[in-house]
């Protein structure tokens, strides 16, 4: 992975750094025994998913390339006994 660009764009990086921030948030809160601090926190992490798809959305997540979408290829058309016997 370290030769490809996976994960290497604005929105991967927003999206898991908001992500993590909120897991930081969420463990503090579960260590302290606080649930409506936790669950603020599990709030922060969705909202970092949401944030890093909003940005690919955008045009800051990683572009498509031709190798990854397969072309289309024209179907085979069966050939009738009688034809191939002439």
């Amino acid at each position: 992975m370290a030769g490809s660009s996976h994960g290497h764009t604005p929105a991967a990086w927003t999206g898991v750094t908001i992500s993590f921030i909120g897991f930081c948030i969420s463990g503090v809160f579960m260590v302290a025994a606080n649930p409506l601090g936790f669950w603020a926190g599990m709030a922060v992490v969705v909202a970092g998913g949401v944030v890093g798809v909003a940005m690919k959305a955008a045009g800051l997540g990683q572009k498509e390339t031709a190798a990854a979408v397969p072309a289309a290829t024209p179907a085979a058309q069966p050939v009738a006994a009688e034809a191939t016997a002439s």
